[in-house]
Order: C-alpha cells, then sequence, then structure tokens
C-alpha cells in the first residue's frame, strides 16, 4: 500500500467534516477519536468512525484512524470498534517508542484474527515526538512490525517541556522542534520508511504554508498532514513531482539498467552513484 502525501485529519464525531473530508482530494483521511473529540463524545466517535470505513466506497480516499494513546485506557475500545470495518492504517499519537509499537502490534494481530483479517494488514504510522524521551527513540524504528511512517508533533512536545510556544516569531520553528522535526526525519530514513510532516496550525497563512512544505520537501518529507481542507492541494501540488522530475529520474533509472552492476554511469556530463539512482527511484514511487 502506497504510502500517502496528504493526509487530512477529520474529527470522527462530525459527519459535516467527514463528508468535506471525502471531497478534499487528500490521498488518505486520519479518522480523529483523540485531541478533536471530547471525552463525552468518545464512544459516538467510535461508532460514527466504524460507519463510514464500512461504508466508504472503492473511491474514497485512504482511512486511517487516530486513537488515543495507549496509556490513556481507551486504545483497546478504539481498536475494537474500528478493526471490523478495515481501515488502512492507524495513527499512534504519544508514541515512546517501538516497544509501544510491538503492544499495539499485538493487539492489533489479535483483532484482525477475530474479525477475519490477514495478520498484519493495518499499517501504523506513529507520532513519534509528542513526550521528550520519544526523542531518544527515534534511531530505533527499524524492524518495527506494520511499521507504514513516521510522522512528528510539536504541540504535546511544547507542553512537555513547558515551552510557551513551538514557533519563533518569523514562524519558524524553534530550536527543540527543529530538531524533533530533523531527528523525524533520520529516523525514517534510517528504518526505510517515509516521513511525514507535521500539521500547520495557522491554515489561513497559505504562503507560510506553501513555504514550508517546499522546505519540507526539499529536506526530503514524502508528505504533509493537514487540519484544514484548503490545505489539502498546497501538499499536492508540492509532493507531486513536476514532469521534468519524472523525465529525470526515468531517464537515472534507464541509464543504470543499461549498466547494470555498474556503481557510477556517466549522464548528461555527470558522474551519478547509487544514491542518485534511489533518488530516482523515490521520485517515481512519489507519483500519484
Amino acid at each position: 500500500m502506497k504510502v500517502p502525501r496528504a493526509f487530512l485529519f477529520v474529527p470522527a464525531d462530525s459527519e459535516r467534516k467527514l463528508a468535506r473530508g471525502t471531497e478534499s482530494g487528500a490521498d488518505a483521511l486520519i479518522l480523529d477519536l483523540e485531541d478533536s473529540v471530547g471525552p463525552e463524545r468518545k464512544a459516538i466517535a467510535r461508532e460514527m468512525a466504524s460507519a463510514w470505513l464500512a461504508g466508504r466506497g472503492e473511491a474514497a480516499p485512504q482511512a486511517w484512524v487516530r486513537v488515543n494513546a495507549l496509556d490513556s485506557g481507551l486504545v483497546m475500545a478504539d481498536l475494537a470498534a474500528v478493526v471490523r470495518a478495515r481501515p488502512d492504517g492507524i495513527v499512534l499519537p504519544k508514541c515512546s517508542g517501538p516497544d509501544e509499537l510491538r503492544r499495539l502490534d499485538s493487539a492489533l494481530s489479535a483483532l484482525e484474527a477475530r474479525e477475519g483479517l490477514s495478520d498484519r494488514s493495518i499499517r501504523v504510522m506513529p507520532i513519534a515526538t509528542e513526550t521528550p524521551a520519544a526523542l531518544f527513540a527515534l534511531g530505533a524504528y527499524a524492524g518495527s512490525p506494520r511499521l507504514a511512517a513516521l510522522t512528528w508533533g510539536g504541540e504535546d512536545l511544547a507542553a512537555s517541556v513547558g515551552a510557551k510556544a513551538n514557533r519563533l516569531a518569523d514562524g519558524t520553528w524553534d530550536e527543540l522542534f527543529r530538531l524533533a522535526r530533523s531527528l523525524t526525519l533520520a529516523g525514517a530514513a534510517a528504518a526505510e520508511v517515509p516521513a511525514i510532516d507535521t500539521v500547520y496550525a495557522d491554515f489561513r497563512n497559505e504562503a507560510g504554508f506553501a513555504a514550508e512544505c517546499a522546505d519540507s520537501r526539499r529536506m526530503g518529507f514524502a508528505g504533509r498532514m493537514a487540519i484544514h481542507p484548503a490545505q489539502v492541494p498546497v501538499i499536492l501540488a508540492t509532493f507531486t513531482p513536476s514532469a521534468e522530475e519524472v523525465a529525470w529520474a526515468e531517464a537515472v533509472v534507464s541509464a543504470f539498467a543499461a549498466n547494470p552492476g555498474a556503481g557510477v554511469v556517466s549522464f548528461e556530463g555527470r558522474m551519478l552513484d547509487r544514491p542518485h539512482l534511489l533518488q530516482a527511484r523515490r521520485i517515481l514511487d512519489s507519483r500519484s
């Protein structure tokens, strides 16, 4: 299953927002059972998420579910409600490291068996920086079961360390959050999965969002999460390779294919090696 470029968060207890999300053009919706749903509406959100998942058509975007954190006491009820409806993936918040993925893997395997689903058919994307301790585990995700991608978050991290804000006056990330972002990118590369950039809260600032998306792609992120449908077109435009990029990538792959076993090839007056081939393949894999 291809990891999406544009993930749109949708509160699972809002029929109107679920409908808007479906029409947004996002590659994937994240049906949220966590922060955007109040305690008194958790049960309703589970029922609505399950019903939406079960009723989606073949043309619907991928459907992921952000469950509550493992230490919340709510996650088993979340999983029991949605696994039967076969979500494409689970977004795990406040993940402290691979040990939490293994706990989630065990729970999902039991529920998949109960519902007659293939083992490990449901993938997981951890939000891997929401606690201070989690930053020290970002290099250890390689080989984690079900791991589809890594993403990060700065709001809970800011609260955990007592920061008044996570961005500077000019809108750029403050030092700790730049570090968390960079470590997520490196950790995903080490685990050989895509890195997905976090949300941009100021959804009315399209210019700022577009600039930061361009920075994300330049760094190596494969996509981004959105909190508003208006952000989806910006993400898709940024993370979809241009015709020129695709042409370059296809030519590079062809050059290496014409020289099997070569570590270096000559291409348009330059010497290209295996990292260029890897980059070309990633461009081709990121096409819609």
